[in-house]
This record gives C-alpha cells, sequence and structure tokens, in this order.
C-alpha cells in the first residue's frame, strides 16, 4: 500500500489538479490493494455519486449568482447598508458586514464575495482612514457569511452526500449566519472605539428610502428563494429555477442584462460547476475503496476504543475539519471527510442538520485562517496587501468565529430552532 501516499505526495508536489491527483491515487490504490477487478464499475460509482437530484440546484445558484453580480447589484447593496449603518462609529466596517449579509443572500460564496467587495471596500476604508490591513481583514471575514447564510453551494454539497434536506440545512444556516454578523460587527465596534475609527452623521450618506427602493429587488431574492422552500411550494432544485428567473428580471431593472452579460454567466456557471463536479467524480472513486476496505468501520471501532462519544465526537469533528479548512478547499474537504466521519455521527445521536452547520461553518473558517486561507489570497491579491500582515489582522476575527463555531457545537438549537418552526423533520 506504501506506493499509495507515494503517488500522492509526487503529484501533489508537481501541481497536478486536485482531482486527477485524487483520480489517479485512487486507481493506484485499487491496484495496490489488490481491489483491481471492481474498477470495471467505476463509471456506474461516478454516476451514483452525481446522480442527486439536489444536485441540480447547484448549477442554477451558481447561475443566478453570476447574474446578479453581473447586473450590477453591488453598488445598490453597499448604498442600503451604508444608509442603514454608515452613521455608526466605525461605519464603513460595519457597512463592510451588513452587505456581506446581502450578497450572502445571492452568491452563497465566500470567495465570491470577497472578490466583490474587497476593490470597493478596502480602498474607500483607507481613503476615510483606516488601516489598510484592518480593512483587508474585516473584508475577508465577513466574506465568511456568504456560505451560511442561503443559497449555500456548500450545503447543497452536504445534503447531496448525506441524503439530509437542503431546505432545511438552508433554514438552519440563516441564524448562525445572522450570529456571525452580529459577533463581527461587534468586534468591529470594540475595535473602531480603541483605534478610534471615523464614524458619525455624514451628508454624503445614501438616504435610507430611495436606497431602499434601488436595493429591493436584489434583497427580494432570498426571500423568494427562503419563501418558496420553507413553504413548501418548490423543492431546492424548483427553488433555483424560480432564482434564475428572477435575476433575470433583476437584470432589467438594473439595466445590467444583455446577451453577451448572459452569455459570459453561462460560461462562469459551466466552469464552477464542471469543477465540482469532477472533484466529487474523483472522490467518489476513493469514497468506494473506503467501503471496499472497511476504512469506516476501523474508524468507528477506533472512535468507540478511546470512547469519543456524543459532544466528544462532536468536538473531535471541529478538530479534524478546522484543520482540514486550513489546507484545502472546502467542497474537496466536505467530499472526502464526509462519508467516512457523518456516519459515525449520526449513529451516535448527532442531529445530521446541526451537524451539517456546525461542519459548514468550521471549514468555512479556513478561508480565513493561514496558511492557505483562499479569502485571505483573494483579498491579498486585489489590494495588493502582504498576505502575512493581512492574516496577522485577521487574528481577531477568526477567534470570534471559533468562538460562535463552540457554541454553535454545544447549543444545537440555535441551528435547529428554526427548521423545526418551519415544520421540518429535525429530530
Amino acid at each position: 500500500m506504501w506506493i499509495a501516499p507515494l503517488a500522492f505526495v509526487a503529484l501533489l508536489i508537481s501541481g497536478t489538479a486536485f482531482a486527477y491527483m485524487m483520480g489517479a491515487v485512487s486507481v493506484v490504490t485499487f491496484f495496490a490493494a489488490d481491489r483491481a477487478q471492481y474498477l470495471s464499475i467505476m463509471p456506474q460509482r461516478i454516476f451514483a455519486q452525481l446522480d442527486v437530484f439536489s444536485f441540480m440546484a447547484m448549477p442554477l445558484f451558481i447561475l443566478t449568482a453570476e447574474i446578479m453580480t453581473r447586473a450590477g447589484v453591488t453598488r445598490s447593496l453597499i448604498d442600503f447598508a451604508m444608509a442603514m449603518v454608515g452613521r455608526f462609529k466605525g461605519g464603513l466596517g460595519h457597512v463592510n458586514i451588513l452587505t456581506s449579509v446581502f450578497f450572502a443572500g445571492i452568491s452563497g460564496s465566500a470567495i465570491a464575495d470577497s472578490a466583490a467587495l474587497s476593490r470597493t471596500f478596502v480602498p474607500e476604508m483607507v481613503a476615510r482612514g483606516y488601516d489598510r490591513y484592518y480593512a483587508g481583514a474585516i473584508t475577508a471575514a465577513s466574506s465568511m457569511i456568504g456560505p451560511i447564510i442561503p443559497p449555500s453551494i456548500i450545503m447543497i454539497i452536504y445534503g447531496g452526500l448525506t441524503g439530509v434536506s437542503v431546505g432545511a440545512l438552508f433554514s438552519a444556516g440563516i441564524v448562525p449566519g445572522l450570529l456571525l454578523a452580529v459577533a463581527l460587527m461587534a468586534l468591529n465596534t470594540l475595535i473602531a472605539h480603541l483605534r478610534n475609527h471615523p464614524g458619525g452623521r455624514d451628508p454624503s450618506l445614501p438616504r435610507f428610502w430611495p436606497a431602499l427602493r434601488r436595493a429591493a429587488p436584489a434583497l427580494m431574492l432570498p426571500v423568494i428563494i427562503l419563501g418558496t422552500l420553507v413553504f413548501g411550494l418548490a423543492t431546492p432544485t424548483e427553488g433555483s429555477a424560480v432564482a434564475v428567473c428572477f435575476a433575470l428580471l433583476a437584470g432589467l431593472f438594473y439595466n445590467g442584462l444583455s446577451v453577451k452579460m448572459v452569455a459570459e454567466a453561462l460560461e462562469a456557471t459551466a466552469r464552477l460547476t464542471g469543477t465540482i463536479f469532477i472533484i466529487l467524480a474523483a472522490i467518489s472513486l476513493l469514497g468506494y475503496l473506503a467501503g471496499q476496505l472497511g476504512w469506516s468501520e476501523a474508524l468507528a471501532d477506533w472512535v468507540d476504543s478511546i470512547g469519543l462519544t456524543g459532544t466528544k465526537y462532536l468536538f473531535f469533528l471541529i478538530a479534524i475539519f478546522l484543520v482540514a479548512g486550513m489546507f484545502m478547499d472546502t467542497p474537496v474537504a466536505l467530499t472526502l471527510l464526509i462519508p467516512l466521519f457523518v456516519p459515525q455521527a449520526v449513529e451516535q445521536g448527532i442531529n445530521p442538520i446541526h451537524l451539517g452547520i456546525v461542519l459548514c461553518f468550521n471549514l468555512c473558517i479556513g478561508l480565513i485562517t493561514p496558511p492557505l486561507g483562499k479569502c485571505l489570497v483573494v483579498v491579498a491579491a486585489l489590494t495588493d496587501l502582504n498576505y502575512w500582515r493581512l492574516a496577522r489582522a485577521a487574528l481577531p476575527f477568526i477567534a470570534v468565529q471559533i468562538l460562535l463555531l463552540l457554541a454553535l457545537a454545544y447549543w444545537p438549537e440555535i441551528s435547529l430552532a428554526l427548521p423545526r418552526f418551519a415544520g421540518f423533520a429535525v429530530n
């Protein structure tokens, strides 16, 4: 079996794309484990991995985000956030966080949020007297709200892999996402007073009602998505199709809709969807091999032998996923680790909806955690900041996020109250 880890290290050093690397290592491991005869059914296994109805929602939600972003909603959302919280101490920091909340209901992606907002907010905050690394750090930290508040691509992946209702996951993500925004705003308020950041009424601030009217189409999108799911009017896939139609209408409202724009949005959607699906396909090989070799059963026996049960096992998973999030892409970590660890957690009585929120939140912290925090990389690249100084500036925000993660893990009702109220089966 030693040839498999050697192949993994060699391909990793060579810079091979992750999907191809995992596929190659899986095939090598089949031969090394004397399971080559099972390779003949690999096409069926790959198709079974991808033939999940909830996965159909993924490209449609991605397309919705691409259309809305290209339609020019960013400025209207920022103006509305400015009208709401721009007058407070550290106002631009609050605006940054609140805009990420609004964007979360559109994109569902932390990296997309950080890319869209860093070019706008970091120069503006620096011009108004904020430290440039603080401006970059709060932009990266607030972008983590994107995958928590629905629609969320990583929750669709988790739901597809585990069979958990995507609608229930979407409902469960609302309160944690809003709590994250409140926690970041509280930290921003504290730092604003310690560092004397600017704030107060400004005649240049947008007026509330005109800003609300301009932002209304963008703000209605998450309401429509959640409304169709919570009230049982549509499945997540059907809701995502409705979201695409609404995004096209919103594009007309913002005068950003054109044949060229739609073509570019379709191309970007195809690329991102293809990237995610080829990763799912490659890891399905490893998942099947894990089943053949009994890795899950071995893990379950080991967990039982050292007494990791209930809450202890949940905090063990938090540690595993926190480290994984520092080094791996979120979809990759989900598809690689969920089949190994989640079945044992569910057997121990941990609610799969609560577990999904905790693990997705957990992995998202890795997006702003060195050494490979992708949101930090994006913000540093787009604003010409030193990566390690930016990472150091992000540490207070990471600490707050970890504290909230522990609270979510310890009190399941934070995640489960809203799905239960909406009528989803959470027990």
